[in-house]
């Protein structure tokens, strides 16, 4: 079984992901360009049971998703690196930052999400279906 694993800027947080992902999307939605400094988001789609924190602790910024749900961002207290986001019991995976693996290097994008809020100088990946806000499966029933 293959094991990715990531972690903060000082290292002081790492975590592990056990089982393939569930897909790589690009989050366009004005929450996480505020959380990334500008730019949208890179995500993993970490199996939620496949995930586990090895080391120190994140602390967590709680906001409400446009489906009502809260979501939480995980972040290092210590050097601010975004880690990845908590999602509500019913969806089956949470979303990692791909800045926040070891290696990314083998992720590539295959959807775009919230590209009503995405930015003109945003890039889009040529070929990948665009939401213009979450896509039905992925919110929770």
């Amino acid at each position: 079984m293959t094991e990715i694993t990531g972690g903060c800027a000082c290292g002081k947080v790492r975590f592990k992901i056990a089982g393939p992902m569930m897909g790589c999307a690009v989050c366009h939605c004005r929450d996480c360009q505020k959380a990334s400094g500008g730019g949208p988001n890179y995500v993993a789609l970490a199996p939620k049971l496949g995930f586990a924190v090895t080391q120190g602790h994140a602390r967590i910024y709680a906001s409400r998703a446009d489906s009502g749900s809260e979501v939480g961002r995980a972040f290092c207290g210590d050097c601010g690196t975004p880690l990845w986001t908590i999602t509500a019991p019913l969806v089956p995976f949470n979303p990692v930052k791909l800045g926040a693996l070891d290696d990314p290097s083998g992720m590539t994008p295959s959807a775009h999400l919230y590209t009503d809020s995405a930015q003109p100088w945003h890039l889009m990946h040529e070929g990948a279906p665009r939401f213009p806000k979450m896509p039905p499966m992925g919110r929770p029933n």
